[in-house]
């Protein structure tokens, strides 16, 4: 049997990790912010109406936040194929 603690060093030594996000992962969250906000306001509008019955108010607030929802992805779907990059992730 292999003893796994001389593969360690030479994994651990071939990536360094500091915990920070690098500067390409920030520029793809501002990226993909507008879906992540988007879903959010989707999710506040649903948990808003867990433990009651949803009024016309509350199921116009989360048609809306639906629609703001794949407003969003379309607009990033559609700027990630303009830009020809890919976005590592998300939910869509």
């Amino acid at each position: 049997m292999k003893s796994t603690a001389a593969l360690q060093a030479a994994v651990t030594a071939a990536a360094p990790f500091d915990g920070e996000p690098s500067d390409a992962e920030l520029d793809a969250i501002e990226t993909e912010m507008p879906a992540i906000l988007a879903d959010v306001a989707l999710l506040d509008a649903q948990i808003m109406t867990i433990d009651r019955t949803p009024s016309e108010l509350d199921e116009r607030r989360i048609r809306r936040a639906r629609r703001r929802v794949l407003a969003a992805r379309r607009d990033l779907a559609n700027q990630t194929a303009a830009t020809g990059s890919t976005l590592s992730g998300g939910a869509a």
